[in-house]
């Protein structure tokens, strides 16, 4: 049944549409210093959890490592770097429509990772997405160096769930949050360190620590499990779908901070979206297996999880979510 994993996929790209504006009271912060912050508090709030539920975490091993330090470097912390350097030379709205091209890339890639092939409806669904995620954020002017970091920009958001992919199988969605959490805080604090200086943490303000909260609560801690188990339950094809809501999210939440109401063209991009997440989620027709089904296991059976859902080691959502614009804002930064 894919209704409780997509809501939950949708549910975590709320969080990180909702986003958009308490990241904007953040951009005089030292960045890395907080995110290293975030990611701590984030990772021992993850781990608090596994243990009261009594859960198991994996170490990594082998290959392991390399997916998951691909997944902090690409989706967390180049991600960020490309999204500041990036607005120096770009509007907000061209990085955002760069990472809503992201469901098309998920929906092509996506099924070759978890070994199967791409489904056509989907790839028409994720294209229908992509448009109306593009209206509801609009088009903006860059110049050849931000169009260079828009496309980084894209497939560093692409990363944080296609390197997730292969180790979600056997770390599960708890897993991979708390160890994409753990190698982050390292990587970022290491990072601030260096650019930052040792005393950055200490130029925090009340407003960049209650920022830094929501940040690590509900766009971190919350948001990675949410996306991970839909992608892990659903695949990474229609859980890509679903990124489409966070422009949206981003913005009915300008409006309830006091924005200006949205105009034609994002109510028009909001429609586009939910076609194209009407077209990918519909059912299969009878007698014919679903587009996006879930790949066999390794040993050809479906392993039931911890909660006794079968669910396929094989399947592939962190961090969390894909940042976007808010419709003519600045831009949510994982």
């Amino acid at each position: 049944m894919t209704l409780l994993p997509a809501l939950a996929g949708a549910a975590g790209m709320v969080f990180v549409g909702g986003s958009v504006a308490v990241s904007g009271a953040l951009a005089d912060a030292p960045m890395f210093t907080v995110q290293a912050a975030r990611y701590a508090v984030a990772c021992l709030l993850l781990v608090l959890f596994v243990r009261l539920t009594g859960r198991r975490l994996v170490r990594p091993r082998g290959t392991d490592w390399l997916w998951l330090v691909g997944v902090v470097l690409t989706g967390m912390l180049l991600f960020n770097v490309a999204l500041v350097l990036g607005s120096r030379h770009a509007e907000p709205a061209v990085l955002g429509v760069a990472v809503a091209c992201v469901p098309v890339l998920l929906a092509v890639a996506g099924p070759l990772l978890e070994g199967h092939g791409p489904a056509p409806r989907l790839v028409a669904a994720a294209v229908v997405v992509t448009g109306g995620a593009a209206l509801v954020q609009g088009f903006g002017r860059a110049d050849l160096t931000g169009l260079l970091w828009a496309v980084v920009t894209f497939a560093c958001e692409a990363g944080f769930t296609l390197l997730a992919v292969p180790v979600l199988g056997r770390h599960g969605a708890f897993g991979v949050s708390v160890h994409a959490c753990w190698l982050a805080a390292v990587v970022f604090a290491v990072t601030g360190l260096v650019w930052e200086g040792p005393g950055a943490l200490g130029r925090l303000g009340a407003d960049d620590v209650l920022a830094g909260a929501y940040l690590a609560v509900a766009v971190t801690a919350v948001a990675f499990v949410l996306w991970y188990s839909c992608v892990e339950r659903i695949g990474s094809a229609r859980a890509g779908l679903l990124t489409g809501v966070a422009p949206i999210a981003a913005a009915v939440a300008g409006v309830a901070l006091g924005g200006p109401v949205p105009g034609v063209m994002v109510w028009l991009g909001v429609a586009v979206v939910a076609a194209g997440l009407a077209l990918g989620f519909r059912a299969a027709p009878s007698g014919r297996a679903p587009a996006s089904s879930s790949p066999p296991s390794r040993t050809g059976r479906a392993s039931p999880d911890r909660a006794g859902i079968s669910r396929c080691p094989g399947q592939d959502r962190a961090d969390v979510p894909p940042p976007v614009s808010s419709g003519r804002g600045s831009m949510s930064r994982r």
